[in-house]
């Protein structure tokens, strides 16, 4: 089987490029922050530098682990419905489950271990330029020197291939398994999410204006709300659909392709919910922190300006994930889909239709992430701001929001419709034949 893998990347790299670029980006991710480890650990390292160090590359090293996995789950996974007619194929030949299995995770974790090796010179960059960053604010003393250790290169390369592994295990095992026991799972998960999540932005009007963690109830709040939306994105979607008032050729097949492929889409739609939320909460949060500051006129704090810098480290990386991971998910979905395209123009309809079908598909699905991905954010920034500053809802909220809508609709529209306008300079009759 591990023959096999390897033929099959060899044969086929087009495929595995999704998974290489998120594999490449997070071992990049986890070796630039845990380089800080590595930093934190030389002789001579003050106190307060080495902690601020420490902190970043555990904050941030956990945030990102779970970004690798997610990920890289998002791509495997589509890859793998996608060669659902191949594993039928090798089952009818002989090949066991397990074998098929043993074939995918090994797959999975060479082109995981290509990607962290490609890695390593760009995380050195990156930890390099953090080390300034800290620097210059003064968190971290000038005579502290960058290192890049065993810390950052051990948990680079484990830390990925892990994720790709585990990650590839699931995948296959949600495409062979029972779709019941998946479902019920799913269910459990997200109401223990939403339950654990409410208990967190509850727990925010226990602490006051003043305290040096109230920002962190409310936030990990809106994360696990956020998380609990995501795991039940097939059946928001659904609910969503039956109350679509589009009409029209275009609005009708959108509609149906949605519903029809509500399963497919959850991995687009969990990341929406998750940037939305995380992106809005954390990002206005840090506003009214900043503003209510500044209005103090107090200085901030080394602690304040360490929460400041990984507030704002945090999201970015999320940014550049959920971006990465949308248009993976996106642009192998809709390359995926030539041979219904093709089949639609046989029937009589234009490209333009065609993309007409791919944007409204696209609006919908932004929609739906950008509206409960709000109101998890809502539900941790509304009890921060009335603790800190007495107000219901800030003010900053609205221009966060703008930004961060923008961004989710420009990476969902633009991928769906740039790939489906690749996709339809196929001919038709091509598209069928090859794809049949």
């Amino acid at each position: 089987m591990f023959l096999l893998a390897m033929r099959s990347i060899r044969h086929r790299p087009g495929r595995f490029l999704a998974t290489l670029l998120s594999a490449f980006l997070g071992a990049a991710i986890i070796m630039t922050f845990n380089a800080m480890h590595d930093t934190a650990g030389q002789r001579g390292v003050d106190a307060v530098s080495s902690d601020t160090l420490s902190t970043a590359a555990g904050v941030v090293g956990g945030y990102g682990t779970l970004l690798v996995f997610f990920a890289i789950a998002s791509t495997l996974t589509v890859n793998v419905r996608q060669r659902a007619a191949e594993m039928e194929l090798l089952r009818c030949s002989g090949a066991t489950p397990g074998q098929i299995k043993r074939m995918v995770v090994g797959e999975a974790v060479a082109v995981a271990l290509a990607g962290a090796a490609l890695a390593i010179g760009p995380a050195m960059l990156g930890g390099r330029a953090l080390l300034e960053v800290f620097q210059d604010s003064g968190q971290v003393a000038r005579s502290v020197e960058f290192e890049f250790g065993p810390v950052a290169f051990l948990t680079g390369f484990d830390i990925t291939l892990l994720a790709a592994a585990g990650a590839a295990f699931l995948a296959v095992r949600r495409a062979t398994g029972r779709r019941r026991q998946r479902s019920r799972a799913r269910t459990v998960l997200a109401r223990a999410a939403l339950v654990a999540g409410a208990a967190a932005v509850t727990s925010t009007f226990v602490f006051s204006a003043t305290d040096a963690a109230l920002m962190a109830p409310p936030a990990y709040g809106a994360i696990l709300l956020s998380v609990g939306c995501a795991l039940e994105a097939p059946r928001l979607l659904a609910a969503v659909l039956d109350r679509l008032p589009f009409g029209g050729a275009s609005g009708w097949l959108a509609v149906r392709n949605l519903r029809e492929r509500a399963g497919q889409l959850a991995g687009i739609l969990m990341s929406l919910i998750l940037f939305t939320a995380v992106a809005t909460a954390t990002l206005t949060m840090q506003a009214v922190e900043s503003d209510a500051v500044t209005s103090s006129g107090a200085v901030k704090s080394v602690d304040a300006k360490n929460l400041e810098t990984l507030n704002l480290t945090v999201v970015g990386i999320i940014v550049v994930f959920v971006c990465v991971m949308l248009v993976n998910s996106l642009y192998a979905a809709t390359s995926y889909r030539e041979r219904e395209f093709g089949q639609q123009r046989l029937a009589g309809a234009t490209p333009g239709q065609v993309l007409g079908v791919v944007g409204v598909e696209g609006l919908v699905l932004t929609a739906v992430g950008v509206f409960f991905g709000t109101a998890a954010a809502l539900a941790g920034i509304v009890p921060f701001t009335v603790v800190r500053t007495d107000a219901v809802l800030p003010e900053q909220t609205l221009g966060v929001w703008l930004v961060v809508v923008a961004v989710a609709a420009a990476v969902t529209m633009g991928t769906g419709l740039a790939t489906a306008r690749r996709v339809l300079r196929t001919p038709a009759v091509r598209a069928v034949a090859s794809a049949a």
